[in-house]
């Protein structure tokens, strides 16, 4: 089979890109989009390094085929700043804090709180703990990014 022409809205702007029918929505986004932010940390969405917003839904885009994409709505983490000169205050807050390490897991953490704070906009430490339970970090011992989003957020 050969490659599909995929149609979805992404980070606020209209764009079509070639997809083969096997090929992740990771794959795409970064070898034919050139969205590289997003990182593939095990690669069967065990670990939410990956993860994206589709159609309003966290997703672990290594576990979802980019024609699965066609005609939807994404949001990656290079969507996330509101401009090149001023970052959300998600990744502010992980920045203040130390909620960002070596990088790998930090785009899908940051999507991740958002979704969580979209949810519960004062969570719980119980609710930030569950918000993010599926995301692996080996740098920051999960202190700093839970305070990331506690701290200075609520």
């Amino acid at each position: 089979m050969g490659k599909r022409i995929v149609t979805a809205t992404i980070n606020g702007e209209p764009m079509a890109f070639l997809a083969q029918p096997y090929e992740t929505l990771l794959e795409v986004l970064g070898n034919e989009v050139g969205l590289t932010g997003s990182k593939e940390g095990c690669g069967n969405g065990n670990c939410c390094a990956c993860n994206v917003v589709l159609n309003g839904q966290l997703v672990n885009s290594c576990c979802v085929l980019g024609v699965e994409a066609n005609g939807g709505t994404i949001e990656t983490i290079e969507g996330v700043a509101p401009s090149a000169e001023l970052l959300d205050r998600v990744q502010e807050a992980f920045l203040k804090h130390g909620g960002a390490q070596c990088g790998i897991c930090t785009p899908g953490m940051i999507l991740a709180a958002k979704a969580l704070l979209a949810e519960h906009p004062q969570p719980t430490m119980a609710e930030v703990r569950e918000g993010l339970a599926g995301n692996l970090c080996r740098c920051t011992g999960y202190t700093k990014i839970f305070d990331s989003v506690l701290i200075e957020i609520t």
